[in-house]
């Protein structure tokens, strides 16, 4: 048939989810004079491309120097992947190092006292001092610092030690030159590339150029030879070590302080786990004396209460620390924190300050004791399938050497065969090779479990 000539089409009310229903007789023939129609030729055309808008702005470079993304967004994309794979898979994790224990009640009751109290005249505050409550402060002083000449103003309360290194790296700029032990957090590395300290990422090597990378294995007792280092500007050293879990003698402490000031080199110490010390290694750089010349303290609730969630932390910037012109870093640190930030949330800090009552103490004591089981049960575990395994003693973290494998691979061979997510060792620097770290952090009974499936594995 013809387009000019009459088009006889039927049609149907319910043919279409968009007609309503109607007294149409959909068996009545309906003719259209169809003379006037034309064809149209319909072409897709990729709006989007044509479209796309462009600022003038240049992306940060030093950004765009960071190898993939962050390493535990990484696993948890990996995760993620992995029960879509296996939707039915229980999968446990043993990765990421977040706490899995309720906080305890003589916490929580403060925290909620406090957010009760925000809807009464009579309990309602708003802006804080950005530096802290000084009852907090005061807490956070008598408590880790005692007799070691750290005053309340000394201390920086924060959402967390993670941020405060950002906060960290601000006051020190682009200009200085950074050592890291190898392995460890890697948010020290990254935030250094972001600040533009760094060079470009040197793929042989699987480093930074212009960062010291002061290797930590077994040979050396995980602490590093300090004089085979060039000088550094700033040391970035975290005890007990995430990921290897090493928590450095008084002795290698000393050697530390020692490099330091013959270097003139700021120590920025991460105390994270301090809590989870056995025997009498320092709990703080600062027992080892001259270190409030050469140190800055950053630490946290995150891994004593259970804070992960509700974050606090705090750093120590000791007035007696001065930059080459003889101006406190305290004054600088004070200057981008009232800058940066409006304060820790003031339910947190009154959660914070019932964590340091002797109940509170109490009961963190008994949340790390819980996780300190866990970490035994693990390196029994894999003691007895003879690998070599270190940390765990005063650490929530166990570091499994895998000799001539790939830690990414090993990682894959875990997840993929026993469902279990750790951590590859490469994550946390070239010095992590061949290991993998498993966290302490779970319910006993998904450790458990856990470590029933690397006996299989493994066996």
């Amino acid at each position: 048939m013809s387009i000019t000539q009459n088009l006889t089409i039927s049609i149907s009310s319910s043919s279409s989810p968009f007609l309503a229903p109607s007294n149409f007789n959909s068996r009545s023939q309906v003719s259209l004079n169809a003379k006037r129609v034309s064809i149209c030729k319909c072409v897709a055309t990729p709006q989007e491309a044509e479209t796309a808008y462009k600022t003038k702005v240049s992306r940060n470079e030093n950004i765009g120097k960071l190898q993939a993304g962050y390493l535990f967004p990484e696993i948890a994309r990996r995760r993620s992947a992995h029960l879509l794979k296996y939707p039915d898979a229980k999968i446990i994790s043993l990765g990421i190092g977040d706490t899995t224990e309720p906080i305890p009640e003589v916490i929580t009751s403060a925290l909620a006292k406090k957010s009760h109290a925000l809807s009464t005249l009579e309990g309602y505050s708003g802006y804080g001092a950005e530096q802290g409550e000084k009852p907090l402060r005061s807490a956070i002083a008598s408590t880790f610092y005692p007799d070691l000449g750290i005053e309340d103003d000394d201390i920086f309360v924060s959402d967390g030690a993670k941020c405060d290194i950002s906060r960290l790296q601000i006051v020190f700029g682009s200009n200085v030159k950074m050592a890291v032990q190898d392995p460890s957090y890697p948010a020290y590395v990254d935030s250094s590339v972001i600040m533009g300290q760094t060079g470009l990422y040197q793929k042989d090597v699987q480093k930074f150029a212009n960062i010291e990378y002061m290797r930590c294995n077994p040979e050396n007792g995980f602490f590093p030879d300090l004089s085979s280092l060039s000088r550094p500007d700033i040391i970035f050293f975290c005890s007990p070590n995430n990921p290897t879990g090493a928590a450095a003698t008084r002795e290698q402490l000393v050697q530390l302080v020692r490099f330091a000031k013959d270097n003139g080199s700021i120590i920025v110490y991460d105390s994270a786990y301090a809590m989870y010390i056995s025997g009498d290694n320092p709990r703080s750089i600062f027992e080892i004396p001259g270190a409030k010349e050469v140190a800055i303290e950053t630490s946290s609730f995150s891994k004593y209460a259970g804070f992960t969630g509700v974050r606090l932390g705090w750093t120590v910037v000791p007035k007696q620390l001065l930059f080459s012109d003889g101006f406190p870093v305290a004054k600088d640190f004070n200057r981008i924190v009232s800058t940066c930030f409006n304060g820790a949330s003031n339910i947190s800090q009154a959660g914070g300050l019932a964590c340091l009552s002797p109940e509170g103490l109490k009961a963190m004591r008994g949340v790390i004791g819980f996780y300190k089981e866990n970490t035994n049960i693990i390196v029994d575990t894999f003691d007895s399938l003879g690998f070599k395994v270190y940390g765990g003693k005063s650490a929530p973290y166990v570091w499994v050497h895998f000799p001539g494998q790939n830690s990414w691979d090993v990682f894959s061979e875990i997840l993929e065969k026993t469902h279990v997510v750790t951590t590859p060792g490469s994550g946390f620097g070239p010095g992590g090779e061949g290991f993998v770290r498993v966290s302490a952090f779970g319910h006993r009974e998904n450790v458990l479990e856990a470590c029933r499936r690397f006996k299989q594995l493994y066996k």
